[in-house]
């Protein structure tokens, strides 16, 4: 194998899939890349057996050939040669890689691709075999910014260790739980066909597309049984999908408000942020005043000091106490590009409703306050 390709190409590249590389170092194979020239171009490949991520940088051809590389020494080699340098990179029968670079040179110890694991190209398969589904980037990236941060990371509850599509003819929702907040939006997205299916994508793969997602373009989603491969540009994400059943989320949202109100995101973030300062492991929530158009945040901590923080709101309701987790709070309000929300309440021991536009719920837990 010979190629020839230049820095900023060859470390935009492994930069991208190395965050699929192993950390547990299970099987030596898997703290490797997989470095393919043939002649489609230049192909570089990591797989943690649960994710695989694959992409194409630019270069020359001049042999074909592939060999998995210690990731990051390769890495590590790629990021000091010089800029704006061409690199040239050959593979010796003895399982060794060489690296040159004006006057740098480096010899790398390789293993075999035949000990690489596989992965599934499901782009390759008759597309009559497998449903294919296109989204806009911008469309999806928003919809997974407003969703991601409410999956739940307990292992022993993996149903909720990822984000539910449910596909529904030309309408996507995304839902997102880790059983004391829920995410819910929908956009109407191009999806070629009457394509149904809930699928729940898993918290690993989510991270990497939300990664490589931009303002332009499509996203491809493929199908097929319990297993996707996600196309973005030069970029292919390869995953399993969670198997199980997801929750009836809809039986958890309230069908009737009590007291609503409208209030501006970034005055509620920053009140929300300073009140949370005064929190600690013991004494997690604030506390919420809501009186004839006052909202007032407050927290007491015997051992920190108190804090108290007032905005002018629209609110004509009796008057409601209210305590809640402010991290809650802060990880939807800093994602809502929104100026304004509107935060809804049935009462002190119910779940509070935080909507923006007519497609996104945010329903969140109260906490005891003393």
């Amino acid at each position: 194998m010979k190629i020839n390709t230049i820095k900023e190409e060859l470390l935009k590249g492994i930069q991208t899939v190395q965050n699929a590389v192993s950390s547990k170092n299970t099987l030596p194979i898997l703290s490797h890349v997989l470095l393919e020239a043939k002649k489609g171009g230049i192909f570089l490949t990591a797989t943690d057996l649960e994710i695989g991520i694959s992409m194409k940088v630019g270069g020359e051809v001049i042999e074909e050939g592939a060999i998995t590389i210690p990731a990051r020494k390769f890495s590590e080699i790629i990021k000091e040669l010089p800029s704006q340098q061409p690199i040239y990179i050959s593979v010796k029968k003895t399982q060794s890689i060489t690296i040159e670079s004006g006057k740098s040179y480096f010899r790398l110890v390789g293993l075999s691709k035949d000990d690489f694991p596989q992965l599934p190209d499901l782009q390759s398969i008759n597309p009559k075999e497998i449903d294919i589904v296109k989204i806009p980037q911008k469309n999806l990236k928003n919809m997974i910014q407003l969703t991601a941060f409410a999956m739940s990371h307990d292992e022993t509850r993996y149903v909720l260790n990822g984000i539910l599509f449910n596909f529904k003819d030309k309408i996507l929702k995304l839902v997102a739980t880790d059983g004391r907040r829920l995410a819910v939006i929908e956009n109407e997205i191009l999806v070629s066909g009457n394509f149904r299916r809930d699928v729940i994508l898993p918290m690993k793969t989510i991270q990497e597309l939300s990664r490589n997602l931009t303002e332009e373009g499509e996203v491809i989603f493929y199908f097929k049984q319990n297993q996707l491969q996600i196309n973005v540009g030069a970029i292919n994400i390869t995953s399993r999908l969670i198997e199980g059943e997801y929750p009836n989320y809809d039986q958890v949202i309230p069908k009737k408000i009590k007291e609503e109100l409208k209030l501006g995101t970034q005055d509620f973030l920053q009140a929300t942020r300073r009140a949370s300062i005064l929190t600690n492991q013991d004494s997690q929530s604030i506390k919420i005043n809501l009186i004839k158009d006052r909202m007032i945040i407050t927290k007491n901590t015997p051992d920190l000091g108190e804090v108290r923080e007032e905005i002018e709101v629209n609110y004509k309701g009796g008057e409601l106490t209210i305590g809640f987790n402010p991290v809650f709070l802060i990880d939807v309000l800093k994602n809502i590009e929104d100026e304004s929300i509107h935060f809804g309440f049935i009462d002190p021991e119910k779940p509070a409703v935080i909507r923006c536009g007519e497609n996104y719920t945010y329903i969140v837990l109260p906490m005891q306050v003393s």
